[in-house]
């Protein structure tokens, strides 16, 4: 009687799992390193906490660190709370409080830049916001809307609202 009573009782709703966002990958201190064509490190990419997430093929970051190395130019540090990594993993989205730290060199001093949202597009070289930013250097402090940063170009194109102001050097 058992077996028949399964026969005829309706079957039981599977739950739809299509529509659930949940990670298929987690990884805690995460690091990942992309090399230029002679070998030498390019692009350095770390994180406390990477979630990747099946339905969407998106990819969390938190507390995301990337750094962008060249030979002939200095090091670019972004750090931010959060951030997002395309589906190709070629475009990277940073949010809330976020820094970047250009070093010093012979040429240049260092200079940082603060706003809260930054997307970079590391294999171009290229990042840009469309929100408020401060750039400070050793005699220089800027704050505009908007921005466009291509370091392949050394350029730096600040949209609206700009306002700078430079201090002397005492020498």
């Amino acid at each position: 009687t058992y077996w028949l009573n399964l026969q005829v009782k309706p079957e039981s709703a599977k739950p739809d799992s299509s529509k659930r966002h949940d990670p298929d990958a987690i990884m805690e201190n995460f690091s990942a390193m992309k090399l230029n064509e002679q070998g030498m490190p390019r692009f350095i990419m770390t994180a406390k906490k990477m979630r990747h997430y099946p339905d969407d093929d998106s990819t969390t970051l938190e507390v995301p660190r990337l750094t962008t190395l060249s030979a002939d130019r200095p090091a670019i540090h972004m750090i931010a709370k959060r951030g997002i990594v395309s589906s190709k993993g070629d475009e990277v989205f940073l949010y809330d409080d976020v820094e970047v730290l250009r070093e010093a060199n012979a040429q240049q001093h260092e200079l940082t830049l603060q706003t809260e949202y930054l997307h970079i597009i590391p294999d171009q070289d290229i990042a840009s916001t469309d929100r408020a930013i401060l750039i400070a250097d050793a005699h220089n402090t800027v704050h505009a809307i908007g921005l466009k940063m291509d370091n392949k170009a050394r350029t730096l194109e600040l949209l609206s609202q700009v306002r700078s102001e430079h201090v002397p050097s005492k020498e």
